[in-house]
């Protein structure tokens, strides 16, 4: 306990792991506290019998092939990390509705020229709009890997000329930039899918957000590691301890601790931690509300806080099935299937609000599809995923809750029947239900929002990275995570840890400048 630490970093989600491996690697004194005795958070696993269940991930983008990796395999090879990557075989199947009313069932898959390709079978006549949307695409996904490299100092001269169809769609919603470029209602009812993973619809969802998840899922493929997202978490811890970190699970931040105007430390249930900067994986209306000094809040997170308005997305709503039959018995051929009453994401977002009665929004995804070896021989696994809202599961009594999710659980079962023709209800070995109120109280996370804030509108990705450009206010201290300038996801958060490392790395040396063992990096990367 008398060893000082230069960073600490709390919460051993994604982002808290990516942050502590990328100070380690530059060399600091890093300490790792969880309060759980696993790491991950939701990047973890459970078992139920003979079956190990992954809590939380679908598929993660920016992975690429072994011989031309994306952002974050290059990420996980420079940190020494190795995972085993199992390529998922198209990008979605979604049965729906058409805005038009008829019947939607489509299935799109991986690659920029099969995707363009497959949309005009589905919407003949639309190739050439498609590729002018993916020139676009491709120009924004340019844009936004400068700003992110910049450390929130972009050259404004740079992306008038190099970028200025970024400049043009940043500030604007995913809706009206498709109705300017007059994308064909059809198409923009098949790209309106992804909209659950972010838990934002088309209307209010930056461009600049949805291009960069879009375009990484279609031109380089989704990916789910062969062990389940515990692999992932483990191998980070497992590669930290190497880099000489220290990790500390069952211990508990309580408060962080201030010399003045900076912080000095930290608070935990295994005592008082002494260091220099502190990476906080945890929601800052928690931070501010119970971890620091009042008088030491800058006013603009008061402000910044007051403007959210506790708009916390996609509080998670999850049920896990272990089946006796395999899926090639029960007729599953597809990864990921998305299940709506209508391709109006916005219509989806209310509904989803609208509590039981009206939510019939889901995402089924069946791991064997990609890895085969997910469960026991001759069985297969599976889950479906939705949203819930504050009002409907806060209002539910202690009796009632049980009912109530089990209820919802046998909803989402007979959608599946009813609009895929799967039937696993004879089938299902083991079955466990998680509401908001199961990921609240395992994550800490308010109201079980995974997510963080609400990705929209005056608050969306573009808003939150041009931010970096400012000196963060509470000195020695930057909350990561969900909440952070990337939004969700489980890429966004690796990426947004590594980020915001090297800020807190930055923010180091320029307080100690002469200092000889002051970190090497610092200007923009």
């Amino acid at each position: 306990m008398n060893k000082k630490y230069d960073i600490v970093v709390v919460g051993a989600g994604n982002a808290g792991l990516s942050a502590a491996l990328h100070c380690a690697k530059e060399g600091k004194k890093v300490l790792l506290i969880e309060q759980h005795n696993l790491p991950g958070g939701c990047a973890t696993s459970f078992v139920r019998g003979r079956f190990e269940f992954e809590p939380s991930l679908h598929e993660l983008c920016d992975i690429g092939p072994e011989d031309d990796p994306a952002e974050i395999r290059e990420m996980m090879n420079e940190y020494g990390v190795k995972i085993d990557w199992k390529m998922v075989p198209d990008c979605f199947r979604i049965i729906t509705k058409y805005s038009d009313g008829s019947p939607m069932d489509v299935t799109m898959p991986s690659g920029k020229q099969p995707f363009i390709d497959k949309m005009e079978y589905y919407v003949p006549g639309c190739r050439a709009k498609m590729e002018e949307y993916f020139e676009l695409l491709e120009e924004t996904m340019a844009g936004t890997a400068y700003i992110s490299a910049s450390n929130g100092h972009a050259d404004s001269s740079v992306l008038k000329a190099k970028y200025p169809n970024l400049l043009r769609t940043g500030s604007y919603p995913v809706k009206k930039v498709w109705n300017a470029m007059k994308i064909p209602q059809k198409c923009q009812d098949i790209l309106s899918t992804y909209w659950g993973y972010l838990g934002i619809d088309m209307e209010h969802m930056a461009f600049i957000h949805y291009c960069n998840m879009f375009m990484k899922y279609v031109t380089r493929a989704a990916y789910i590691p062969a062990h389940t997202s515990h692999e992932i978490s483990c191998k980070m811890v497992e590669r930290l301890r190497e880099l000489g970190g220290d990790v500390w699970f069952n211990c508990r931040a309580e408060e962080f601790l201030f010399s003045g105007d900076r912080l000095c430390g930290v608070k935990t249930t295994s005592g008082v931690v002494d260091c220099d900067y502190v990476l906080a994986n945890i929601n800052p209306d928690i931070i501010y509300a119970k971890m620091m000094p009042k008088d030491l809040i800058p006013e603009r997170e008061k402000k910044l806080s007051a403007a959210r308005n506790h708009n916390y997305s996609a509080r998670m709503f999850t049920v896990y099935v272990g089946l006796n039959k395999t899926a090639e018995e029960l007729g599953i051929k597809d990864y990921c299937i998305f299940m709506a009453d209508t391709s109006d994401s916005a219509q989806e977002y209310k509904n989803i609000l609208g509590g039981y009665e009206k939510n019939n929004f889901t995402i089924f995804l069946c791991n064997n599809i990609t890895n085969p070896e997910a469960s026991p021989e001759g069985t297969s696994i599976g889950f479906f995923t939705s949203m819930g809202n504050r009002e409907e599961w806060g209002n539910l009594s202690e009796e009632d809750y049980v009912a109530y999710k089990n209820r919802y659980a046998k909803k989402f079962i007979k959608e599946l029947k009813e609009k895929a023709g799967i039937d696993i209800a004879p089938y299902i070995e083991e079955i466990c239900v998680a509401t908001p109120w199961t990921f609240a109280r395992y994550l800490g996370t308010p109201e079980g929002s995974v997510y963080g804030y609400e990705t929209k509108d005056w608050d969306g990705m573009m808003a939150r990275m041009m931010m970096l450009s400012s000196d963060y206010p509470i000195k020695g201290l930057r909350p990561i995570g969900a909440a952070g300038p990337r939004g969700d996801g489980y890429s966004s958060a690796y990426v947004c840890g590594k980020l915001m490392a090297r800020l807190a790395l930055k923010d180091l040396k320029e307080e100690a400048p002469g200092d000889p063992a002051a970190n090497k990096e610092g200007g923009a990367q």
